[in-house]
């Protein structure tokens, strides 16, 4: 599978689609998503193009990997989910329920999350 540059993070990338920015830094940008699933829900997302988790182990920089890594951490403590937890959650292809085609971290928090699989 190639990489679509009008997937929608991709637009929200390049500032067509805006979005309620949590962090970003060189390498990473993370946002509030629109149609939240918990209290707190956030997408953390590299700025390169990565299909998915694979794709960005496989390519991605050690820069790149690490910064993604420290993101996730970083926006969870921003979010102030440290005391009480967080769940930090990506998809990898259709059996996996990815439903956008560039690699994303989702944060949910701000309540009890439940079981992981139902």
């Amino acid at each position: 599978m190639n990489y679509d540059k009008n997937n929608i993070f991709s637009k929200i990338l390049r500032e067509e689609i805006p979005c309620s920015k949590v962090y970003e830094n060189d390498y990473v940008l993370a946002f509030h998503d629109i149609n939240p699933q918990k209290k707190v829900h956030v997408l953390v997302i590299p700025k390169g193009e990565y299909i998915d988790l694979d794709d960005f182990n496989n390519k991605a920089s050690e820069k790149e990997i690490i910064e993604f890594n420290k993101a996730i951490t970083h926006v969870a403590n921003l979010i102030g989910s440290k005391d009480n937890g967080y769940r930090a959650l990506t998809n990898i292809g259709s059996d996996g329920g990815q439903e956008v085609p560039h690699l994303h971290f989702h944060i949910f928090s701000g309540e009890k999350i439940g079981k992981m699989v139902s």
